[in-house]
């Protein structure tokens, strides 16, 4: 079996630029999540900063060459700093028709598109509902077309494997990678050892795959497709050792540094959700840090095994979507009413029901805050970046652990499936949060309080003198007994806000990002982040006048003690959220500003140009 040479060097004409946005899309067989992915990792071990920003199909298993069945991937990679994927593309391939009619809005007039010819026959248009073929009928003369037999010329450079056609075809995807590997001067030795790697036990498809790239390299070197090539430089990140990282792997990451750093065993329970799957995926590989991953039945029993997870010492954990949030509701009252530290993660989907399950949306927030019976008041956070994840886990899974209570974490499908460029941490840089089991039996109580943070003792079943009842039913104050009286119980629901409430002395002091004060202060929180700061650089650099500031949120439950101060400081307040309005809800009822929303529920993320153009509609130009 032959072996592939070093990437060749091209002779094109290169051409400096400073980012470039592309776009992977075809069937959800067409393997568009490998290729955007390898595509990814090449250009972050190149030194590029990245945002991604996967799209799945919603249909589990739609018909082949179907509007249904599309998936995408697309990438933002630049020489400087990047905060979203992207709003247009500046080059976008096809494999299909059906790929071709659902993203060809995204792409830039003049842009490149790239498609794979072969696969716009007549049976093809009719499956993506078109009528005439567009690389015929000149509806793509505004764009750089360039129509390639990728499946054809895929064939023929794998002929001589002996290998069937459907494994052949199978490879096609990677022929468009090197052709993309040529377009921006990337090295496709990387994605060599991936494959190598990736099919280490079938050496034959592992050569099928490397052939088909360097097909696709070459194809552009000898037909000289294109008139020129780009270069992208290496962005100036800060000095360290990064990785790319998606937010579900921050999570995952996460999770496994706080319990190492609070000394605990930690235990998943967990149910099969999208997009929250990957998680329990991620933290099944962490055996060998003391890591307990268990797949149950439904959602129910997931969170009432991390519950007794938690009773029984480990640091607990159980993650879902909204449709689980929703069935883990009354087990959540558990844990409020147990007062036990558990770490509930939302990867919020588009709803309501089963809904968007593979799109994003930031709807669950009221959920989070209110959705339980009674007074169940808990301590809510979210992460704003993919590896803003890794940070938000560690905090929550400290303010568990000291005020023991159950804390609840919201992502989104945009930020647990995109990724980004992550400076892993150094140990001293995480500080340590070492857990306190309650051991002696002198004196002890089972919900007598630590005066500063209201926590009870974590007495661990099995410890002598430390027995104790436990569940659902009204607790005594102090001893833990079943308890009916109406004085009690208001005393003790009372203990259970207050206790969450002074989470706010372990929150900081909110600090908007640019002015302090002045014409327009943009509140948001979750993963329209990256939007806003996109936006405003952008506004900035043009030079537009405006004083604005920039607050995201971080704690969303208690939130910070001075927020009511800044939001005095501005003219106007602007909400950007992907729901119908509920942080605004939250900040009118609570601080009675006239805050203004500004909302999408479309499954897909906000548009930086959007935000700019209702910036400049509140305070001009």
């Amino acid at each position: 079996m032959s072996t592939l040479a070093e990437t060749p060097i091209s002779k094109a004409k290169r051409e400096v630029i400073e980012q470039a946005v592309i776009r992977f899309a075809g069937d959800s067989g067409d393997g568009m999540q490998i290729t955007g992915s390898q595509f990814t990792n090449t250009v972050a071990l190149y030194g590029n900063d990245i945002a991604t920003f996967p799209d799945y199909p919603a249909e589990i298993r739609a018909p082949a060459g179907t509007l249904p069945g599309v998936s995408g991937y697309q990438l933002h990679f630049s020489s400087s700093d990047v905060h979203t994927p992207g709003d247009l593309v500046d080059v976008l391939i096809a494999m299909n028709p059906a790929a071709l009619k659902m993203n060809l809005a995204d792409l830039k007039p003049n842009g490149i598109l790239i498609v794979n010819q072969d696969s716009f026959k007549e049976n093809d248009l009719r499956k993506a509902q078109m009528s005439a073929n567009p690389l015929e009928d000149h509806s793509l003369d505004k764009y750089r077309l360039f129509s390639v037999e990728a499946q054809r010329l895929t064939r023929n450079a794998l002929q001589h494997l002996g290998i069937d056609a459907k494994a052949m075809d199978r490879c096609k995807n990677f022929f468009a990678l090197g052709m993309c590997y040529w377009l921006y001067n990337r090295s496709m030795d990387p994605t060599f050892r991936w494959i190598d790697d990736k099919f280490s036990k079938k050496p034959l498809i592992a050569e099928a795959n490397k052939l088909a790239l360097k097909a696709g390299y070459s194809y552009c070197e000898a037909t000289e497709a294109f008139q020129v090539s780009y270069e992208i430089p290496p962005a100036r990140l800060e000095k360290g050792i990064y990785r790319s990282l998606s937010g579900n792997q921050a999570v995952a990451l996460g999770f496994v540094t706080a319990a190492q750093k609070a000394g605990l065993t930690l235990f998943l329970g967990s149910y099969p959700i999208t997009p929250a799957s990957d998680i329990l995926h991620e933290l099944s590989q962490y055996k060998d840090f003391g890591v307990l991953t268990f797949q149950a039945e439904d959602e129910i029993a997931a969170i009432t095994s991390s519950i007794g997870a938690s009773y029984a010492g480990a640091l607990a954990i159980t993650t879902t979507s909204g449709p689980g949030m929703a069935l883990k509701t009354e087990a959540l009252g558990l844990a409020v009413m147990t007062e036990l530290p558990l770490v509930i993660v939302d990867v919020q989907r588009g709803g309501p029901s089963t809904g968007l399950p593979t799109k994003t949306e930031q709807a669950d927030l009221l959920q989070a805050l209110f959705g339980r019976n009674s007074e169940a008041p808990i301590p809510v956070l979210a992460a704003s970046t993919p590896s803003d994840c890794f940070w938000v886990v560690v905090e929550a899974c400290r303010i568990a652990l000291k005020y023991m209570v159950p804390v609840i974490v919201l992502t989104d499908g945009y930020l647990a499936n995109g990724a980004e460029p992550w400076r892993i941490p150094t140990l001293d840089e995480i500080p340590a949060f070492p857990a306190a089991h309650a051991k002696n039996p002198e004196g002890f109580l089972p919900y007598k309080r630590d005066p500063q943070t209201l926590a009870r003792p974590w007495a661990i079943p099995g410890t002598p003198g430390l027995e104790h009842r436990i569940g659902g039913i009204e607790k005594q104050d102090g001893t833990g007994n079943v308890n009916y009286e109406p004085l009690n119980h208001e005393n003790m629901v009372r203990i259970r806000a207050a206790k969450v409430a002074g989470v706010v002395q372990d929150i900081p002091d909110a600090v908007p990002v640019g002015d302090p004060d002045g014409d327009l202060l943009i509140v948001a929180w979750g993963s329209t982040s990256g939007s806003i700061t996109a936006a405003l650089n952008g506004r900035r650099a043009k030079g537009l006048p405006g004083r604005i500031g920039h607050l995201h949120l971080r704690h969303l439950n208690p939130l910070p003690a001075n927020l009511g101060e800044v939001l005095k400081r501005y003219k106007k307040i602007l909400v950007p959220e992907l729901n119908m309005g509920q942080l605004i809800w939250v900040l009118r009822a609570k601080y009675l500003v006239d805050a203004i929303g500004m909302n999408k529920i479309q499954g897909r993320p906000f548009m930086q140009n959007e935000l700019e153009v209702k910036i400049e509609e509140l305070i001009g130009k």
